[in-house]
């Protein structure tokens, strides 16, 4: 059972089946999806950005050109004044990352006032619930703006999505009036709330929510203790070693004491099928995002490393962040990304 838990302490939790998946503690410095007014300083065509005043201490990173080419945003100047997004926050020396293209999420859809694309989740396998679902986005945006038909719209009635897009259009109008009146480069108009994040992510698989969990609070608190042991045990002896690096996380797999029967190639493979529970519940809980990089114990067997890497797949399904598996390195290492959302979950002392 996945539940969500909203937490009088400042934190909001997400447990399946017990084990603690997420933490996301509040963070007033935390403004990852906030919408905001941004000034443009220099524009820097070399390194296709601009630098741009957010009211902080650091400017932010803005790109000249975004990725999308479905975008409808018209060229970048110097001195002006614009709704932007935090699309990343702030790490280290680097300012917050930027974007033009604001998604404004909801239960079913997320709408792009700033694109026209209409897409479905790529959750969403089945053709023709895929073809049902665009046909009602192409209805609902009119052309007027973008969205993604999200995995929780497949179990909806159209005239609950074609009203949530309508609410969402309705506070975009909203916040662009209240652009218009002006304000200090930060002003902020709309924020992102983590209760509602998650309850929206998870709303397509079900969940419980608990705004009272005294009860769990010592098993929370011994769990992300976990989050910031360079080290974690594994239930049947082994072990997982994770390193952060500048540019990506590595994850060795080690037998260590791992207790087993078996033969060599049996133990090698229950430790490394053992670990990918542990891997996706740590990167989960520890929010990292990035190059990832598995170093799981050698296997010379293709099935063994099929059936690692598919057990490594079904464990990582029900992150809510984007997640893709690349397999294996001529190397030996399984190599994946996870797209960077707000800020680590650091707890080392």
């Amino acid at each position: 059972m996945k539940r969500i838990i909203l937490n009088g302490s400042g934190y909001c939790a997400v447990t399946e089946d017990g084990r603690l998946m997420e933490y996301i503690p509040e963070d007033p410095a935390d403004q990852s999806g906030v919408i905001l007014l941004g000034k443009i300083g220099r524009l820097m065509p070399g390194l296709n950005c601009a630098f741009v005043d957010i009211g902080r201490k650091k400017n932010g990173f803005l790109p000249l050109d975004e990725e999308s080419g479905t975008f409808s945003g018209g060229k970048i100047r110097s001195g002006e004044t614009l709704l932007l997004q935090v699309k990343k926050e702030e790490t280290g020396e680097k300012g917050a990352f930027l974007t033009r293209d604001i998604t404004l999420p909801g239960k079913f859809v997320i709408l792009m006032p700033m694109n026209r694309y209409i897409g479905v989740s790529n959750r969403i396998t089945d053709e023709d619930t895929r073809v049902r679902l665009k046909r009602i986005g192409n209805s609902a945006a009119g052309g007027k703006f973008g969205l993604v038909l999200r995995n929780a719209a497949s179990g909806a009635k159209e005239d609950e999505i074609l009203e949530e897009a309508g609410m969402l259009s309705e506070a975009w109008d909203t916040i662009c009036e209240k652009a218009q009146q002006g304000g200090r480069p930060g002003k902020t108009f709309r924020m992102n709330d983590p209760l509602t994040r998650l309850m929206e992510d998870y709303a397509s698989g079900g969940f419980e929510l608990r705004t009272d969990a005294g009860d769990t609070e010592p098993e929370i608190a011994r769990q992300l203790k976990q989050a910031g042991e360079h080290t974690i045990r594994l239930p049947g002896g082994g072990n997982i070693v994770i390193d952060r690096c500048e540019a990506m996380t590595v994850i060795d797999v080690n037998t260590s004491s791992f207790a087993g029967s078996g033969s060599k190639d049996q133990t090698v493979l229950r430790t490394n099928l053992d670990a990918c529970g542990t891997i996706a519940q740590q990167v989960r809980l520890r929010n990292l995002g990035g190059i990832i990089l598995i170093d799981f114990i050698d296997m010379d067997d293709e099935t063994d490393r099929s059936l690692v890497l598919g057990k490594l797949a079904e464990c990582f399904a029900p992150d809510r962040i984007k997640t893709v598996i690349h397999g294996w390195t001529r190397l030996g290492l399984i190599e994946m990304t996870r797209k960077r959302t707000g800020k680590e979950n650091r707890q080392e002392k």
